[in-house]
């Protein structure tokens, strides 16, 4: 079956954000700086460090990133969540509790109507965030 991932863009800041998820969220982090790439060569001093690709993985979740931003430069919308399904209360209330610093809690986490316990925020680098924990059924 074919796997959809998120994959963010940053105007600089992508070590910072990816170095900021792995705390947030564990896991392993790769990094591959322009400096590092076949495009060394044709790339301006200044970009050396821009990070050309990052990976996040754990657990069977891939957030990958990278600074390369097009021509027409980075725009933050609110068209794109990142969708964080929990396996505990705890850790549902521990990573909301992390992601959320410095940025905003935009829907607190709260028991809905179709059975779970559900929140949302905005990460201090502007990425939309929605975590769920499906509660146990009523027996």
């Amino acid at each position: 079956m074919s796997v959809i991932n998120a994959y963010l863009t940053f105007n600089g800041d992508c070590r910072k954000a990816m170095l900021f998820y792995q705390k947030c969220l564990g896991g392993e982090l790769f990094f591959q700086t322009v400096g590092k790439s076949p495009l060394s060569e044709k790339m301006p001093q200044e970009m050396k460090e821009a990070i050309l690709h990052a990976t996040l993985t754990k657990d069977g979740f891939v957030i990958m990133a990278t600074d390369m931003v097009s021509s027409g430069g980075l725009i933050k919308g609110n068209a794109i969540s990142l969708v964080l399904n929990c396996r505990s209360e705890g850790e549902i209330r521990e990573q909301y509790a992390k992601l959320s610093q410095n940025g905003q809690q935009t829907h607190p986490l709260e028991k809905t109507f179709w059975g779970a316990l559900f929140g949302g925020l905005t990460d201090q680098f502007g990425n939309q965030w929605l975590l769920q924990y499906q509660l146990q059924e009523a027996s």
